[in-house]
This record gives structure tokens, C-alpha cells and sequence, in this order.
């Protein structure tokens, strides 16, 4: 048998999670997030399509849809790398996924309690919990003003190793961080979702066809983080670069500047002559 695939790569997270052949993985999953009063029974999966443009597309999102049986309109997005944008970014995702429910002369009370999930693969909030919820409340009160809107953040890294394996959501959580460890393969013995998705996860691994798209699509992410790191530190040495020059301007000794910024004392000089020249 060939190695498991990564479950974390949205591709395959999709083809588990977001697959009308497998609704119980999904339902289990969603329980286990948002532990509702009333189970959720069922779920109607949209955009299942992983058709090829949008697997090559690095901008594409192969996020997973769905409504429930307690009338939720659900969305679930993994990321592997931190873009530093999330909460905006789920808040623009959360607007989108509300504000579709309402077609023109379609009254307010028809809009669906609408929840964004987000699975990150690394440290985010500045907590040490590795599952957060959060809702609209009163700032002073607590009180509840709706629970129309709800956002939840599961950041893997955070899941301990002594996590109680008999909460549903610690028990996908250790499936996602790695489907091949002791505990999930003790997990799926004893609980029938996880061994669907662990089942689903091995055929999916040998399917060559299968695995040449998720080479692909692992690729094309990891392109992508490469690109947004470069543009990170193309700015970050912009602003270094204009702090340096300021500074230069403002009369102070390179070896001042050269603390400041820990540019090399060759780039500072460079500067420096730059300056002398644009004033004279």
C-alpha cells in the first residue's frame, strides 16, 4: 500500500469531507464542532465539483458547503499556511455565504443561521485552546444578541497530546494531524465515522489518478505560500530600507543605523551616497 496522502490538503479534505458518498463523515464532523442541542441528522452537500481549472487555480478555494438538517448554512475552509488575514477573511467569507441567501423582494426572517469553520494548520489566536467558538454577545453582560452568525477556528497544532480522545472533535482533529498514528488507528475500531474517513483516505492514496491530481494541487499551494512569503519579506526590506533612510536624513551615525535596522554597513554607505546625490 502507498503512503496515505495529507487529509490537511484542501484537495483531499474536500474529497472526504465534502463527498455526497460519504454524508456521515460530514455530519460527525459537524457535531462534533458545534455540539448542538439538537443533533444535525442530515446534510445536502453543495459545490462538489473539483473540476481541473479550479484544482490548478492557486486562488481557487476547495472549501466544503453545505445546509443541515437545523436549517445551518455551513462552511469549512482549511488552510495550511498562515496568510495572516484569517479573521477578515472569514468575516468576508461569513458576509458572502448571509447575504446569498436573500434574493430580490426575499424577506430578512428567511436568512439561515450561517457558521464559518476554519481549520488551520498552525498557531493563530493568541490562546492555548485549540477549538474557539465565537458569537455576537454584549460586551458587558454576555447576553446573546443572535446566533445567526457563528465562527470557529480549529488550529491543529494547538490539539495537546494527553487531548481526552473520547470528545468527537479531539478524535477528527488527531485524524487530520495524522491519519497514520496509533491513535487514530485506535479511534477507528471503535468509531465508525472515523474509520469511513480513514477508509476513504487509503482508496483515495491509491488511486493514481487520484494522487497525480493531489501532486498537483500540493504544488501549486506550496507556489503560492512561496509567493506570498516573497512579497512578505520584498516589503518588510522596503520599510527597513525607508526606516534606514530616514534615519539617514535625520543626521544619525551608520553604526546607529546599522543597529536599528541590521542592515549591513555596505548597503547603509550605499544609502548614504544615494541621499547625498538626490540633494545635490
Amino acid at each position: 500500500m502507498k503512503g496515505l496522502l495529507d487529509p490537511k490538503i484542501d484537495f483531499v479534505f474536500k474529497n472526504i469531507f465534502g463527498s455526497t458518498k460519504h454524508p456521515k463523515i460530514l455530519i460527525s464532523f459537524l457535531n462534533a464542532i458545534l455540539k448542538p442541542k439538537h443533533l444535525i441528522k442530515y446534510v445536502e452537500i453543495q459545490n462538489t465539483d473539483l473540476e481541473k481549472h479550479f484544482v490548478e487555480d492557486k486562488f481557487s478555494r476547495l472549501d466544503v458547503k453545505a445546509t443541515t438538517s437545523n436549517k445551518e448554512v455551513i462552511n469549512i475552509e482549511i488552510q495550511l499556511k498562515n496568510e495572516y488575514n484569517m479573521i477578515k477573511r472569514s468575516l468576508y467569507y461569513w458576509s458572502k455565504l448571509y447575504e446569498e441567501q436573500l434574493g430580490e423582494g426575499d424577506n430578512y426572517s428567511t436568512l439561515s443561521r450561517t457558521i464559518c469553520i476554519n481549520i488551520l494548520n498552525f498557531k493563530y489566536l493568541k490562546n492555548d485552546r485549540f477549538h474557539n467558538g465565537y458569537l455576537l454577545k454584549e460586551k458587558e453582560t454576555n447576553e446573546e444578541l443572535t446566533d445567526i452568525m457563528e465562527i470557529h477556528f480549529i488550529e491543529i497544532p494547538k490539539l495537546k497530546e494527553n487531548s481526552d480522545e473520547k470528545d468527537m472533535l479531539v478524535a477528527w482533529t488527531e485524524f487530520l494531524k495524522n491519519p497514520e498514528s496509533e491513535k487514530v488507528r485506535k479511534l477507528e475500531m471503535s468509531i465508525e465515522e472515523i474509520k469511513e474517513a480513514k477508509d476513504e483516505l487509503v482508496r483515495i492514496s491509491n488511486d493514481d489518478e487520484q494522487r497525480m491530481i493531489y501532486e498537483m494541487r500540493a504544488k501549486i499551494l506550496k507556489d503560492k505560500v512561496s509567493a506570498l512569503n516573497k512579497a512578505k519579506n520584498d516589503g518588510m526590506k522596503q520599510g527597513i530600507m525607508k526606516t534606514a533612510k530616514n534615519l539617514l536624513k535625520l543626521g544619525m551615525d551608520i553604526s546607529i543605523v546599522k543597529e536599528a535596522t541590521k542592515l549591513s554597513e555596505e548597503d547603509i554607505i550605499n544609502l548614504k551616497e544615494i541621499l547625498e546625490k538626490e540633494n545635490n
